[in-house]
């Protein structure tokens, strides 16, 4: 059974960079071919995809959000992090870490909400 846990702080102050840290367990991540994705939700407000970084450690980034946006990871820990930039209030949001597989999220973290404020 595939587990994703979601960690990292749940204040940042405005302008500085959010880091936000997935642990997998159950799975590696550099096994064909899964795909490891970071998504949020807002308060009040649909789910949004921000990135992932495949099997073989390439990154792709939502468009909106790829100047501020870095996906990297740590093989040795089975571990992926993401890094977003030049945080606002409008980035305040419940961040997911979800495993994609055939185009499917199977599975999912559940979740750790972040608040941008000073």
């Amino acid at each position: 059974q595939v587990q994703l846990q979601e960690s990292g702080p749940g204040l940042v102050k405005p302008s500085q960079t959010l880091s936000l840290t997935c642990t997998v367990s159950g799975g590696s991540i550099t096994t064909n071919f899964y795909y490891w994705n970071w998504i949020r939700q807002p308060p009040g407000k649909g789910l949004e995809w921000i990135g992932y970084i495949s099997y073989s450690g390439r990154p792709y980034y939502s468009p909106s959000l790829k100047s501020r946006t870095s996906i990297s990871r740590d093989t040795s820990k089975n571990q992926f992090i993401l890094q977003l930039s030049s945080v606002t209030p409008e980035d305040t949001a419940v961040y997911y870490c979800a495993r994609m597989a055939d185009l499917l999220m199977d599975y999912w973290g559940r979740g750790t909400l972040v608040t941008v404020s000073s």
